[in-house]
């Protein structure tokens, strides 16, 4: 791998990232195109998926396309879809050469872009930057390969590990700056979720603010019984912003009429118990094409998803603020028998936000 050529995938990497967020089902895929050592074109995959970064790139490019090389951060797609492969596309541009840093794992794909672009003379070279391309496009990977969302989940904590004191009063633990961040996290993912006991203890809306952000996530409550009612400031947003309830079988059916009116989509899953089944739950969202969700709480959802293994990474805001025991804990309980149970996680990146420490963590 030339210098030149991991500068210009960084470059195309950065240009993806602007997709997080906003194209989903579809990966958020990057573009550069390099005439003779200079940039004559870039792209990155549009609100809702279309168009892709390639034609974007293209169509920048125009005629300085032709014998030109394309970077781009997940091999160009070969089947017609709502548009035509961009593996034909590059073609039809003449270029002379394209660099890719991952395979994309879609059946319909799956090494018949590569092939499509030999066949037709053009050198392909592959796997340049792949691990930071893998990262970037951990969720859209996750969903084709084992049929789940990529999960973030955020805590916001004292340094004692508290998100409340005794009588409830949690606003704010973090202050401003971290507040903005949690927003711009938010921007980034597909949709955001609660479990039915932060939905009614604090009747949140889970909108972008003052971001200036063209669309906003999918707006998600896991209930199993429907507690949580239409009147509630989702209830009365859903018209403007999609909001999502994942219910069990035994759900008030009122409340679920009352969803309904609002203009809430009503999505019935397997329940164990009194809880609903996590993982059939999660395979529900990306059966409807979402590649990352960012879980906001509460403590009991965290630790079942934690406990099932269904947490990708963990985002942790840190306060310089101590309650004390008679405080409600970040996480519920997990029911560990020995410390040689407990999740292993690993520090991926810590940077002060304000007057606080965001740690990001991946799970082993």
């Amino acid at each position: 791998m030339s210098e030149a050529d991991r500068a210009h995938m960084a470059h195309a990497l950065r240009l993806g990232a602007r997709g997080l967020g906003r194209c989903w089902p579809n990966p958020a895929v990057g573009a550069v195109i390099v005439q003779s050592g200079r940039i004559v074109g870039r792209g990155w995959t549009q609100p809702g998926g279309r168009p892709h970064a390639e034609t974007m790139a293209l169509q920048q490019a125009g005629a300085l396309a032709k014998g030109a090389t394309a970077y781009v951060t997940l091999e160009p797609c070969a089947h017609h879809g709502k548009t035509p492969p961009c593996a034909d596309a590059l073609v039809a541009a003449g270029v002379a050469r394209v660099v890719t840093a991952l395979t994309d794992p879609d059946p319909r794909v799956a090494g018949r872009g590569h092939a499509r672009l030999r066949a037709a003379g053009i050198e392909v070279t592959e796997c340049v930057m792949e691990t930071e391309a893998r990262e970037a496009n951990a969720g859209f990977l996750k969903r084709v390969e084992r049929c789940l969302p990529l999960v973030t989940l955020k805590l916001a904590t004292t340094l004692d590990g508290r998100i409340a004191t005794a009588s409830g009063e949690s606003r704010w633990i973090t202050g401003e700056a971290s507040r903005r961040a949690v927003h711009a996290l938010r921007l980034s993912h597909d949709a955001v979720m609660v479990g039915s006991g932060t939905a009614l203890a604090d009747d949140p809306d889970l909108t972008v603010r003052d971001l200036g952000a063209p669309t906003q996530p999918v707006r998600i409550v896991l209930d199993s019984g429907l507690r949580f009612g239409a009147q509630s400031r989702l209830g009365r947003s859903a018209k403007q912003g999609p909001v999502w309830l994942l219910h069990g079988p035994k759900a008030d059916a009122q409340a679920a009429e009352g969803w309904r009116a609002a203009g809430g989509d009503l999505i019935q899953v397997a329940a164990k118990g009194d809880h609903l089944d996590l993982t059939f739950a999660l395979k529900s969202l990306a059966d409807r094409g979402l590649t990352r969700v960012f879980c906001e709480g509460g403590g009991g959802l965290a630790a079942a998803l934690v406990k099932a293994r269904l947490v990708d990474e963990l985002v942790l805001f840190t306060a310089g603020k101590l309650i004390g025991a008679e405080g409600s804990a970040g996480l519920g309980a997990l029911a560990l028998t020995s410390l040689a149970d407990a999740p292993g996680l690993k520090l991926r990146r810590v940077e002060q936000i304000g007057a606080d420490v965001m740690s990001r963590w991946a799970f082993d």
